[in-house]
């Protein structure tokens, strides 16, 4: 007897013909092969740190604020009026107060001209506008008798002895000289008496009035102390062309 075989459903390949018009998949990128230990660099934007200033409470100036700073008046920096000629005596020294400095104006007949010294004696600071021209032409103080040359320096201390050491040749004990002058018939002064200013009247003179020179012009001089307050500050910037003001009577042709 016969064993009966069923068809296989599967057909042989090569009857099977496929036909396809379009692929089933598409790919719009074309696929590369990468090299898997390659790392490509990462992309980083550089930053620079800025350290902050301190911070300042106090407001910046400008530009003008410091050309202002720059041209402050310096008082201690001009020349003042003290007294006129005509009202000085040469045979004795005068005491006066300008700019709160007290000043002592004495005629030195060795160099024929007028002094403006520190009214204090080095010694116990008393008034040299107190003393004496001696008649060496020495101003010399009225409590133990130092006197002293028209440079300042100390010519003769009484109580030091002949045989001694020369203690008047020391620093100590000389007076402090302010540059001086005499323009228009008035005696003008510098108020620092720092040695840096010894030539100052090369560089800078007072200030120059014609009219006193002018003999068109009739002048009276006179002398007159004013006290200054509150409103001497608010003169202006040339506040002291006032008290040079009160110093001289200027007259008429």
């Amino acid at each position: 007897m016969k064993a009966l075989r069923a068809p296989s459903p599967v057909s042989h390949l090569s009857l099977i013909k496929t036909n396809f018009s379009k692929p089933i998949f598409n790919f719009p990128y074309t696929l590369k092969p990468h090299n898997l230990t390659h790392f490509t660099k990462p992309i980083f934007k550089t930053f620079t740190t800025i350290t902050p200033r301190p911070f300042s409470t106090e407001p910046q100036k400008t530009e003008k604020q410091n050309d202002q700073d720059d041209e402050k008046f310096d008082w201690f920096s001009q020349w003042y009026a003290i007294m006129p000629v005509c009202d000085l005596d040469k045979r004795a020294p005068h005491g006066k107060k300008v700019m709160g400095l007290d000043v002592v104006v004495w005629w030195d007949k060795n160099d024929n001209a007028w002094k403006v010294f520190e009214d204090s004696c080095p010694h116990r600071l008393a008034p040299l506008s107190e003393g004496r021209i001696d008649q060496w032409g020495r101003l010399q103080c009225v409590y133990h008798g130092w006197c002293f040359g028209g440079s300042g320096d100390c010519k003769l201390i009484p109580q030091a002895p002949l045989d001694g050491p020369p203690v008047h040749t020391f620093k100590k004990a000389c007076v402090a000289v302010y540059p001086s002058t005499v323009q228009n018939g008035i005696v003008w002064f510098w108020p620092n008496a720092d040695p840096k200013y010894k030539d100052i009247l090369s560089k800078k003179k007072p200030p120059y009035i014609p009219e006193l020179d002018d003999p068109s012009f009739t002048c009276q001089m006179f002398n007159r102390d004013i006290p200054y307050g509150g409103c001497y500050q608010k003169l202006g910037p040339n506040r002291h062309i006032v008290g040079r003001r009160s110093l001289i009577g200027l007259g008429s042709r």
